[in-house]
């Protein structure tokens, strides 16, 4: 796991300056502390920081080239099938020097060009300059579970694993880019291809950008998931066998991810999905899994009990932390590794639990996707809170076919074509499930927004980005769509950039067994309604398929999540600070808010109408802003030790985190 950055010039006589490479290099320290390359070439130029993982031998160091040293790569994440790959390669005649996984995809893309990554099994962002081709080709794995960021400009262009690596080219002006900030009032976390500056695109999950002669190219797909072409589950003999080949495949995906030169681990929170992950892990590996937990003073939010559990039967030498954050000195963390804003509060238990990790191993595997597989979140259902209401979405329907659908009609043929389709396809559920996913909704932000904020976003609307998944989904239900659309949109733009940043941050790398794309196209293919049971029972396959790993009470226990207690905080502790904050008069001028909406929400809160998350959203972009902006909020003095002594148990006694 890696750091990655590079740019071209356009012009072929201007070298690159290597200090600015050097300069993009050290903000990525982090992700990588055990080497650092750069190379260069005229007018293009890559950069690399490793945190070593396979082959830790000198050789393995990057920018890495093929023999004659005409195609160069920097490479991030981790290929689990390279051996495979490897021994096809010596077949067709290619050299290894090393045993990394880097040195077969610098190779396979001489074999095969751009559809080199139809063949690669795991996470990865990587660049190749093709010195014969005078091409540069970036790629990102299926489910984003690395980051890889671009600017094309002008004259340049620059890639990085974070912006911040961007950011240190002198001629790159930081301006905020407001519609991905009202897209990011929504989602909670800036959507791809956006970014929340002028001038950067994430490059998307599943796609690659070609370069070549300094052309602007556009992102193409190279793999999509498909819901269709279902397997039986209609009788009691094919579910057995159903619930035998997801732990037989899962198995497989877990044995691949345990290849290391170095210590690993997992996360282990309490749920069915990390609990599976570490009780395969078990029986996979010679000595105990050190796994690691964190827990929360406040009893509705702690799951370490359960952890605790799992971590007893299996004999794991358990590691856990109960989480007493001084919440106002981890804020300048939390926004200089996002680099955007980012409203999922859960990346605070995330920085703790790695930087307990790291005390004890450098990989980790965690249950990543489980959710968004087997229908395991309550959104899912219409149940309890989440019960369909009479008054909603019906006004909200009616409202959003005025507001979206006219201007576009008038404005265009295409617009009428598109919004025709869109209009037709904005059924009850999918404005239901819209209206649950969404921190700032059309509705609220028409009462958040200011009157020059709403000129400037007039014609763009976030549900339209919701929407479009849906039509693009390759699934015939409606729940299968919905998974579909949180794996491109959800999954990747705030899960997998929530546990990236926070394991990065401490030089950890974290892998995902249930984000195995062979994996998921197998149960891509189980039936909807085994996965959500009668409307309302998620993961139900999943489940049934773990009874014989797990305790009951761990499987069929309420859903926690990886909740933070917020709401508390901003009565208590953040009160003070979260209204001073977003009352200034600097965050008032900026101009996108009406100062009377957000007191009013703030006062609403104190008096117990929860608004934790919509705070949470607005106290994470204004500190952006004071940070990445107006350069007024200092970035973080990096600490090596912020997590205190874990506390730790082995065998079958577990100890108070406290104790």
């Amino acid at each position: 796991m890696c750091g990655i950055c590079g740019l071209i010039y356009k012009d072929q006589q201007r070298k690159v300056d290597p200090e600015l490479l050097g300069r993009m290099c050290r903000t990525l320290a982090h992700r990588g502390p055990d080497n650092t390359g750069c190379w260069d070439r005229k007018n293009v130029g890559l950069g690399h920081t490793r945190l070593s993982i396979i082959d830790l031998r000198p050789v393995g160091n990057q920018p890495m080239s093929n023999e004659n040293a005409t195609v160069w790569i920097t490479f991030n994440g981790e290929i689990y099938n390279f051996p495979e790959i490897k021994d096809y390669l010596v077949k067709k005649g290619h050299q290894f020097r090393s045993h990394t996984d880097t040195e077969v995809i610098v190779h396979l893309w001489e074999e095969e060009g751009v559809h080199c990554v139809d063949r690669l099994r795991g996470m990865f962002a990587f660049a190749i300059w093709d010195d014969n081709q005078k091409l540069m080709f970036i790629a990102r794995d299926r489910a984003g579970q690395k980051p890889l960021f671009y600017a094309q400009l002008p004259d340049r262009f620059l890639f990085a694993s974070e912006i911040k690596a961007i950011l240190e080219d002198p001629e790159f002006k930081k301006e905020a880019d407001i519609e991905a900030i009202h897209h990011y009032l929504t989602y909670q976390s800036v959507p791809a291809p956006f970014s929340a500056f002028k001038g950067i695109r994430k490059l998307p999950p599943a796609h690659y950008l070609l370069i070549k002669d300094f052309n602007k190219g556009r992102p193409e797909r190279y793999w999509k998931l498909s819901y269709r072409n279902k397997l039986e589950a209609g009788s009691e003999k094919s579910m057995i066998s159903l619930q035998e080949e997801i732990i037989e495949k899962l198995r497989e995906a877990i044995k691949i991810r345990l290849m290391s030169d170095v210590p690993l681990g997992a996360f282990l929170s309490g749920g069915i999905d990390s609990s599976i992950i570490t009780a395969l892990m078990s029986n996979l590996m010679d000595s105990p899994v050190k796994t690691f937990s964190i827990g929360f003073e406040h009893e509705e939010y702690n799951e370490l009990p359960y952890a605790r559990k799992v971590a007893k039967r299996y004999n794991t030498d358990h590691y856990e932390y109960t989480v007493k954050p001084d919440a106002k000195s981890i804020f300048p963390e939390l926004v200089w590794y996002y680099n955007e804003p980012f409203a999922d509060s859960s990346a605070i238990p995330t920085f703790y639990v790695s930087r307990l990790a790291k005390e004890h191993v450098t990989v980790v595997l965690n249950g990543d996707g489980g959710d968004e597989n087997f229908a395991g979140y309550p959104r899912y259902t219409n149940e309890e809170e989440f019960a369909l209401k009479k008054d909603f979405p019906s006004f909200v329907r009616r409202w959003l076919r005025r507001k979206i659908g006219w201007p576009a009609f008038i404005n265009s043929a295409s617009g009428l074509r598109k919004n025709f389709v869109r209009l037709k396809s904005m059924t009850q559920q999918r404005l239901l499930y819209y209206y649950r996913i969404t921190h700032f909704h059309e509705l609220y932000k028409m009462q958040l927004y200011s009157t020059e904020m709403k000129k400037s976003t007039d014609s763009i609307f976030s549900i339209d980005i919701m929407l479009d998944k849906y039509l693009q989904a390759e699934a015939d239900d409606f729940l299968d769509a919905t998974l579909s659309l949180d794996l491109e949109l959800y999954l990747p733009d705030t899960l997998m950039t929530k546990v990236d940043i926070a394991s990065m941050a401490c030089s950890l790398e974290a892998r995902s067994p249930l984000l195995d794309h062979e994996f998921m196209e197998f149960v891509a293919r189980i039936p909807a309604d085994v996965k959500l049971k009668d409307g309302r029972n998620g993961k139900y396959i999943l489940k049934k398929a773990v009874e014989p790993y797990l305790p009951d009470d761990v499987i069929y226990r309420k859903k926690l999540g990886f909740g933070v207690p917020i709401d508390h905080w901003f009565r208590n502790e953040l009160k003070e600070m979260t209204y001073d904050l977003l009352l200034s008069k600097k965050a008032v001028e900026r101009g996108y808010f009406r100062k009377e909406f957000i007191e009013n929400m703030l006062n609403k809160h104190q008096q117990g109408e929860n608004r934790q998350y919509l705070i949470w959203n607005l106290l994470m972009l204004e500190l952006w802003h004071l940070m990445f902006i107006d350069g007024s909020l200092s970035p973080p003095a990096i600490r090596e030790n912020y997590v205190h002594a874990p506390k730790n148990f082995n065998g079958n006694t577990p100890v108070s985190p406290n104790s």
